[in-house]
């Protein structure tokens, strides 16, 4: 058995919830190429929402899948690798137009920037950790500064070097939390968007923590060793 094994997903979720001293479950994220490999038994979720705020609904217990058409931000969709993003989005025209930007050349350079899956999914299937039926791509974790802190400590105890975060305040719990981790096999750290502090109440003391799903047993080991 490796030092990374860990006992199912229910056990490694409450291990990280006891020594972090979460209050929401973290959440199982899996990105799905083929329709035939959207897990069994897990329905779509009924309605139209923005992906922060499916993470929201994982994180306080519900299991789902959601298509580019249940994706209410075609952009958060488009970062996750659902559909191509829509050209305002791309070319920073939208974020420019809010007044985000000075001009549209820094809009344009910001968006290239932020992480995008460039494979088109077919679905993304969302659970808490600790009841989740698949293996996931990338995990969730919504937790203070504090908590993200022991993350980081945590995700340099066997290797050492440093934590690098990565964003610019716009896609983060899509592009930031879930494509980066994704495409760069690298955890990263998000202080969130206007839109998901909006639309999916993420708290003014609350970060987001992705990271990859196969790397969470090595993660955890070394929250419990630290």
């Amino acid at each position: 058995m490796s030092s990374c094994d860990v006992n199912g997903y229910e056990d490694l979720s409450i291990k990280i919830k006891d020594k972090l001293g979460l209050e929401k479950s973290p959440v199982a994220v899996k990105l799905v190429l083929k329709e035939e490999d959207i897990p069994e038994g897990i329905p779509k979720i009924g309605e139209n929402i923005r992906h922060c705020e499916m993470v929201q609904k994982a994180a306080q217990g519900d299991i789902f899948y959601a298509t580019a058409e249940e994706q209410m931000s075609k952009g958060g969709a488009g970062a996750l690798g659902l559909m191509e993003p829509p050209e305002k989005v791309k070319t920073g025209e939208m974020y420019y137009s809010l007044g985000r930007f000075s001009s549209l050349g820094s809009a344009k350079r910001t968006m290239d920037a932020i992480p995008k899956i460039d494979s088109i999914m077919k679905a993304i299937a969302y659970s808490p950790l600790e009841k989740t039926p698949f293996d996931p791509d990338v995990v969730l974790i919504i937790c203070n500064p504090k908590q993200a802190m022991e993350l980081a400590q945590a995700m340099v105890y066997t290797l050492g070097g440093r934590f690098e975060a990565d964003f610019a305040g716009i896609q983060s719990i899509c592009g930031d939390a879930v494509a980066g981790p994704y495409t760069t096999k690298r955890p990263n750290i998000t202080l969130g968007c206007s839109g998901s502090r909006k639309f999916a109440d993420i708290k003014p003391d609350e970060v987001i923590v992705g990271m990859n799903g196969e790397n969470i047993g090595c993660v955890v080991n070394a929250l419990e060793s630290l």
